[in-house]
């Protein structure tokens, strides 16, 4: 601790040093720390450092803890997906590719944000990811060990993997990622995730179905107990240029709801004429 020069010095009433003096304090404890020099002026300091004990000795071969332990101060870090500038879906996004990649199990972004990586709006409900059939338990049990939380619904095309964030009492929600594995009732294989092209998504690089084979999956999925054209419409409107329409109006050719869709689309002028 410095000193000061050309203070009143309190008992000789002249111009002198004045000196400050030394206080051996505890860090580890939480305890009011006085700051006190020959003036008798004080400032108070609060220490709070979270405290939690370590094993003095650690036994390497064993990777066992044994003997005294001593008290350390903790680093408190807030969970990975606390992120208060960026959406749920984008951090469920993030984290769920972020567990694939690391272990190697080929997939590919699909649904609302693949199309929104080719230029559509950016989807609120989901994440869609995609693998092949014959990986769907290996990319289950990476995510499950990332942290994610998976469920088995009764459709046998997807399993769901949820992001749930215990930091909060928040009872929205948590994000959902779905993994499909049928797209149209037909198994995905490493040939349709082949051609996929990689593109930088949200600071990761992540493969990304072209936009042609989603949108026949979504006119495909049209029946009489859900067939909004609202979404696809917008969706349409935006990458039309991207998309084929030839082989999307043979894929649907036989679909009465997806016939319908394209009809109402050409009339608005969104797709080209047949």
């Amino acid at each position: 601790m410095s000193h000061r020069a050309h203070g009143l010095s309190r008992n000789r009433g002249q111009i002198g040093e004045m000196r400050s003096r030394l206080i051996a304090i505890h860090f580890l404890q939480r305890q009011d720390v006085s700051v006190q020099s020959a003036d008798s002026i004080s400032k108070p300091i609060k220490i709070d450092h979270p405290v939690v004990d370590r094993a003095a000795v650690q036994d390497v071969e064993c990777r066992q803890p044994h003997g005294k332990k001593v008290p350390i101060i903790a680093e408190q870090s807030p969970p990975l997906w606390d992120t208060a500038d960026e959406s749920p879906l984008r951090t469920a996004l993030k984290y769920s590719a972020s567990a694939l990649k690391a272990d190697g199990i080929p997939f590919s972004l699909g649904g609302g944000y693949a199309l929104w990586v080719h230029g559509g709006p950016e989807p609120s409900h989901d994440v869609d990811l995609v693998v092949a059939e014959t990986d769907v338990e290996m990319a289950a049990n990476s995510m499950a060990a990332a942290g994610l939380r998976i469920e088995r619904p009764p459709e046998d095309w997807l399993f769901k993997a949820y992001l749930d964030d215990s930091s909060t009492d928040a009872v929205e929600e948590p994000a959902l990622v779905d993994v499909l594995h049928r797209l149209a009732g037909i198994p995905v294989t490493s040939a349709l995730l082949e051609t996929s092209v990689e593109y930088e998504v949200l600071g990761i690089r992540i493969s990304v179905l072209p936009p042609t084979p989603i949108m026949i999956a979504k006119l495909l999925s049209f029946s009489e107990h859900y067939c909004d054209f609202e979404q696809p419409l917008l969706v349409v409107r935006a990458i039309r240029e991207q998309l084929d329409w030839a082989d999307i109006r043979r894929a649907t050719q036989d679909h009465p709801f997806a016939e319908a869709f394209l009809f109402l689309a050409e009339r608005l002028g969104v797709v080209p004429p047949f």
